[in-house]
């Protein structure tokens, strides 16, 4: 059986390395957060003290981390000050990072770990918490074609749908370009909702019309943002998440980046974005980020 080592136990890490274990897999955890890490010791994880206890004669290693620096430190060096990833793993270990980043740092990491002789894919995610939990996540893949085929090995564990989007770094720019549409169709569905609420409409019955309709979206589908109209959603459970405020408004900063250097026009994105940042600002970063709703809201609680 594999032995895989998983780095990071986040909202979305924590049950996708259950869902390892549910397989059959030996795994071995590790976070800064103690208590993330022994929730899964108790069902069968093996707990790290060190990044280094971690990868030690592993097979693969799946990273699930905050941001690029983060992403940087642990595979190049400076994760408190200690020695990385690179360098502590045996020949022929397999590296995974489904963190959500900047392209080029995952094309930094790929091209650093290939001189080791290394492979590394960049495998972002898509399903949120509710996919992460049910084993049923999309997988985008950045990497070689024997990368790829050895990733879906693995992560076939953990998700239902595995692309392979191109080299190192593509499987990121694809994620980008999902949570781009995603932030912009998140902020008009709300803002269409608010807009029906406003001038009577019931928002069930609104959201019935519109889901057979030309408006018909996944938000609408799978993740209505008004509260009450879809039980099981964020919104109906005082927007716990779910995908953070916080991390939409990474991701949609990430598009900018994107974007300036390709010279694209993103005058949706940038709208998007700023308005993810006043929300942001407001006191909802932890919220989940169909808590946007609220922001059309706030003048009828004033």
């Amino acid at each position: 059986m594999n032995t895989i080592a998983f780095i990071g136990l986040g909202n979305m890490g924590s049950p996708m390395a259950e869902n390892l274990l549910k397989a059959g897999c030996h795994v071995r955890v590790y976070d800064l957060n103690i208590e993330a890490a022994k929730a899964l010791g108790e069902v069968g994880a093996v707990v790290a003290s060190s990044l280094e206890q971690a990868v030690e004669g592993v097979d693969t290693v799946i990273t699930m981390l905050p941001a690029g620096e983060h992403v940087r430190a642990v595979y190049l060096g400076d994760h408190q000050g200690g020695v990385g990833l690179l360098n502590l793993v045996s020949k022929g270990t397999f590296l995974i990072d489904s963190s959500t980043i900047d392209p080029a740092s995952a094309r930094l990491v790929a091209g650093e770990a290939a001189k080791k002789g290394l492979e590394f894919v960049d495998a972002p995610v898509s399903g949120g918490v509710a996919g992460a939990v049910a084993g049923t996540l999309t997988f985008i893949v950045g990497g070689t074609d024997q990368g790829f085929e050895h990733a879906k090995q693995v992560l076939q564990h953990v998700g239902k749908n595995i692309f392979h989007a191109g080299q190192a770094g593509d499987g990121q720019m694809a994620k980008i370009c999902n949570n781009l549409m995603l932030g912009i169709l998140m902020s008009g569905t709300c803002e269409a909702l608010s807009l029906g609420i406003d001038n009577g409409l019931d928002p069930q019955v609104l959201s019935e019309i519109m889901l057979q309709s030309s408006g018909r979206n996944w938000a609408l589908e799978l993740y209505n943002p008004c509260p009450g109209v879809m039980a099981q959603a964020p919104a109906s459970n005082s927007y716990k998440p779910g995908f953070m405020t916080k991390l939409m408004l990474k991701d949609l900063g990430l598009g900018l980046e994107a974007a300036q250097q390709s010279q694209s026009a993103i005058p949706l994105g940038t709208l998007a974005r700023n308005l993810y940042a006043f929300h942001n600002a407001k006191g909802n970063a932890e919220l989940d980020f169909s808590s946007m709703f609220e922001f059309y809201r706030d003048k009828h609680q004033s």
